[in-house]
């Protein structure tokens, strides 16, 4: 079965129908799979992480948890963008232009809006509960979604958000976006381009300079746009950032030679994200107790974490490659329940966290194991139950 994007899991006939034309990458699913579980344990981790604020808190926090998800900051999202646009290869493999774009509004654009109005407003309504900012029930709530006003995180505001589903709707725009780049590539330059890509990357450690295009993004737009918000109009340096990694997601699988050479010098990216991930501890403790300056230290700091990201993607992929690039039979399943999964599952952390959080008295891990679980199994149990057999809910959620 092909890679597709987060949201364009195939049927089994579909995947039957279309294989003599696709690629077999079944790392690529793997790695979604294995990214988007990474998210349920990284956001009910949020609960409990030291320093950051969140939806909801615990006043039990940790600082071990906040190094971990330090690191995984800088991996998680940009894996799975880099995912998104490798599949968006496979995708128009089988699609015209026309067909793809209006795949993106249902697969995309319809989950969005769903969950701007049934997922989404559970996590605002248990946040204002806990923080005191709400005591009536949620039907009592409900009504300020329909007012339309934009919720600002740390202070009682709107309650219409796309929260977590910012990931979405970034890229419904790359898709979009994007068409006039593939269309290019098609062409006779655009060919020629990546025939150049193609030697660079063949030269042993070749792919690291690609890094320099991400750094160079990010130094420009970052001193106007220093804060990741999700919020679109004002997360431009984030959201070229992720652009950037969906285009080399794409690059990086529309030639044969890329798998083979990524996989083949992968133990150099894996050395390289080693060396990036010590300077960039080193650089944290500089930034809280050295004395050297911030205009000095924040550009470092830019260049070192974005050569993280490109690095540890890159070693990712070329592992991925190497180990998991074989089929099992639960992995069609999996591949079409992950998309609802990653819907639901930020909600249901909220919703459960809320529970545990006032009326157990766990503490940091203990609690932490028992949200992250439960979360995990009703994810899977809405999905099997309320989900997968029925064609509203699977139109929805953006399943065929």
């Amino acid at each position: 079965m092909a890679q597709y994007p987060i949201s364009d899991a195939p049927s089994d006939e579909e995947a039957a129908a279309h294989l003599p034309n696709a690629v077999r990458r079944y790392d690529l699913d793997w790695l979604r799979i294995i990214a988007i579980i990474t998210l349920l344990f990284y956001h009910t981790g949020m609960l409990y992480v030291l320093d950051w604020d969140w939806h909801i808190k615990s006043t039990a926090q940790s600082a071990p948890m906040k190094e971990v998800m330090r690191w995984l900051h800088q991996w998680r999202m940009p894996l799975l963008f880099f995912i998104s646009g490798a599949g968006t290869f496979f995708a128009l493999k089988r699609r015209t232009y026309g067909s793809y774009a209006g795949e993106r509004v249902r697969r995309l654009f319809v989950p969005l809006l769903f969950g701007m109005f049934v997922i989404v407003p559970p996590q605002i309504y248990y946040e204002w509960i806990f923080k005191g900012w709400f005591t009536g029930s949620y039907v009592d709530f409900y009504p300020k979604v329909l007012e339309f006003r934009p919720y600002r995180d740390g202070i009682k505001s709107g309650a219409f958000s796309w929260h977590h589903l910012w990931f979405i709707l970034y890229l419904f725009n790359y898709a979009l976006i994007s068409i006039p780049l593939y269309r290019w590539l098609k062409s006779s330059p655009g060919q020629r381009f990546t025939d150049r890509v193609t030697r660079l990357v063949d030269r042993r450690g070749g792919a690291l300079w690609l890094a320099v295009v991400l750094v160079i993004s990010q130094l420009v737009l970052k001193p106007f746009f220093p804060e990741e918000t999700h919020g679109l109009y004002n997360d431009w340096a984030y959201f070229v950032k992720n652009l950037l990694l969906f285009w080399a997601g794409y690059l990086l699988t529309s030639h044969p030679a890329f798998a083979e050479t990524i996989a083949r010098q992968r133990r150099l990216f894996l050395y390289a994200t080693l060396g990036c991930t010590a300077l960039f501890y080193g650089l944290v403790v500089i930034w809280d107790d050295g004395p050297i300056s911030e205009d000095i230290l924040e550009p470092i700091y830019t260049i070192t974490v974005n050569c993280l990201t490109w690095f540890s993607v890159l070693a990712t992929i070329g592992y991925g490659y190497r180990y998991l690039n074989t089929s099992k039979p639960i992995l069609p399943k999996l591949n079409e329940a992950v998309y609802p999964f990653y819907i639901l599952h930020q909600t249901v952390i909220i919703v459960i966290g809320y529970y545990v959080l006032t009326r157990t008295g766990l503490g940091v891990y203990d609690g932490f194991l028992v949200v992250s679980l439960s979360s995990g199994l009703v994810c899977v149990a809405m999905y099997l139950l309320l989900i997968r057999p029925f064609r509203l809910t699977r139109f929805l959620f953006g399943l065929k």
